[in-house]
């Protein structure tokens, strides 16, 4: 069997896939794999649906990684200024102004390496998670950079629906964008929350000088994990200034292979897709730099949620009433908070189909 027609015959999600296996479904010609990842969209997720997602930073800058992308590293000067954690009810005011422009999951991140003596930092962000959660029934994320097990289980019982922690990109090309901490590093925090009962958000960013053999590792490595991710975001890098990536990239010849095209990312989000059907697939930061068609070329690829509102961490992020105007042209609304049931057999549940949840005027 093919691995296309595998990865469509599958009730249940496929954990050993190979590279090859990807690499072939990566391949397949455009039409054909935007035409096969739609079906396999339809089969385990209502298509009528997509999930608004608000980003808020509520301690930014003075990060001591040296992630070449990042605008908040210390190590390089891009114009962020490092400050404290914010205070909950600047943070509340931020979610009610979310929920009240349709989104149901409000996302929190801090610019921190790790959780490590930072006991009155967790206390606070779970104080944050819990009023979310209760006073305003929205899902909630966080993304404070590495946690161990304790970490985990006391955001756990603070109620955090997920957390974010991305790969980033392919383990061969990892050491090209940071040295501070490890793949492995990652792929230990994101066993540490999903073992403390908490839904991984994990993805990455494309962009950063890679190749689309690095596509298929990155992918191989999510669809590889003993469970996959719950929400899985597709960032497009935004270069900033200051940042050694920005001159990289800036410096790479038009024809490289280095070079991210767009038909990448849509074959990166179909085959993704295709072999974690479950997965809720995030556009996510860079999509302000897409035209509206290239963003509707993502969602039929296999797209189903996305981040807007004010800002994304330290770059742009399409407004709400401008995000509110396109997927009302596309027939969409937003999916519900604490989404539980589980779509397959190509069934979707006729309350789903027929639930309607208006978009704020």
């Amino acid at each position: 069997m093919k691995p296309i027609e595998l990865a469509l015959s599958t009730k249940v999600p496929i954990n050993n896939w190979s590279k090859e296996q990807i690499k072939e479904i990566y391949d397949t010609p455009l039409m054909e794999l935007v035409f096969q990842s739609q079906l396999q969209h339809r089969k385990h997720h209502n298509p009528a649906e997509v999930q608004l997602c608000t980003l808020l930073s509520i301690k930014t800058g003075g990060c001591t990684e040296d992630c070449k992308y990042c605008a908040q590293s210390s190590r390089y000067d891009t114009g962020t200024k490092a400050e404290k954690l914010i205070k909950i009810e600047e943070v509340m005011e931020k979610a009610r102004i979310a929920k009240m422009n349709g989104s149901t999951r409000f996302c929190m991140g801090a610019a921190w390496r790790d959780m490590a003596g930072r006991k009155s930092g967790l206390k606070k962000i779970g104080e944050m998670v819990k009023r979310i959660n209760d006073d305003l029934e929205m899902e909630t994320c966080v993304t404070l950079g590495m946690v161990d097990e304790k970490q985990a289980e006391e955001l756990a019982r603070s109620g955090l629906t997920a957390y974010n922690h991305n790969i980033d990109t392919s383990r061969e090309h990892y050491p090209s964008v940071i040295s501070t901490r490890t793949f492995d590093d990652r792929l230990q925090t994101i066993k540490n929350v999903q073992k403390a009962g908490i839904k991984a958000c994990t993805g990455g960013i494309l962009g950063l000088g890679e190749t689309p053999d690095d596509h298929i590792s990155f992918l191989h490595t999510l669809a590889t994990m003993e469970y996959h991710p719950e929400s899985l975001p597709i960032n497009r890098l935004v270069p900033i200034k200051g940042t050694p990536m920005e001159k990289e990239i800036s410096e790479l010849p038009g024809d490289s292979i280095r070079k991210l095209k767009f038909e990448s990312i849509l074959k990166t989000i179909a085959t993704a897709r295709l072999i974690m059907p479950h997965s809720i697939i995030r556009l996510a930061a860079g999509r302000y730099t897409m035209k509206e068609h290239e963003q509707f070329l993502c969602f039929m690829s296999g797209c189903n949620a996305i981040f807007t509102g004010e800002k994304m961490l330290t770059t742009m992020c399409n407004g709400w009433d401008e995000d509110i105007e396109m997927l009302k042209k596309w027939g969409l609304r937003p999916m519900k908070s604490f989404r539980k049931e589980k779509l397959d057999n190509a069934v979707i549940n006729e309350e789903d189909k027929s639930s309607t949840i208006s978009f704020h005027t």
